[in-house]
């Protein structure tokens, strides 16, 4: 254990706060993997459901920034902190961003690309709770490491099953409007995936700085 961690601040507020912020990002992530695999006739119900659980992370994100804003102490780095929940934030703004797409564009077959990014996102938020839970007390450096490379990897993978589906999607669909609304859903998908990598890189900062 590095001696910069007997230094960092005993903390009460900010990391079940954290953790609060990635189980419900992992929420949110199932409900978007429900919600591609599941009938037109209940994806209405899942999209409410989706749009609760980012109204959530919303107050989280608001708890977090108002504990920055009255602590002078913290357990790192405030721009850190800023980051981290901005990033995880992000994910789930991006996650009812694209449900709320599927309903208003009206899709009725959802396509395999889609359904594929929405395991990778959902993948991706378990890693971050992973590496999350395991920030306080810097206990667990090689656990925050491996979830932050699996994170990456999985960014990886969605940048491949992006680039395919809109090479595809070029090549086959032939009318201009199903196009484009088909290509705002994956780019939102794909999108989520970048700031899950952006919060696992911001993580990746934190453990160098302290561990």
């Amino acid at each position: 254990m590095g001696i910069l961690q007997y230094l960092l601040p005993k903390d009460r507020k900010f990391f079940p706060l954290f953790k609060q912020a990635t189980e419900n990002l992992v929420k949110g992530s199932k409900l978007l993997v429900e919600l591609v695999n599941a009938p037109v006739e209940k994806r209405r119900e899942l999209i409410k459901e989706i749009e609760h659980v980012e109204h959530t992370g919303d107050n989280i994100t608001h708890m977090i920034f108002n504990e920055l804003g009255r602590n002078f102490i913290t357990p790192f780095d405030r721009e850190d902190i800023h980051a981290l929940t901005s990033s995880i934030d992000d994910v789930l703004d991006l996650i009812q961003g694209s449900a709320k797409r599927i309903e208003l564009y009206k899709v009725t077959v959802i396509s395999d690309p889609m359904v594929l990014l929405s395991d990778i996102i959902l993948k991706g938020a378990i890693e971050l709770n992973v590496a999350v839970v395991n920030l306080e007390g810097m206990k667990r450096i090689d656990e925050i490491k491996a979830a932050c490379v699996r994170i990456n990897s999985l960014e990886n993978n969605a940048d491949d099953v992006f680039n395919l589906a809109i090479a595809k999607l070029f090549d086959e669909e032939k009318d201009a409007i199903q196009l484009i609304k088909t290509k705002e859903i994956l780019q939102a998908l794909e999108t989520a995936t970048d700031k899950c990598e952006d919060a696992a890189n911001v993580i990746e900062s934190i453990i160098i700085k302290y561990a």
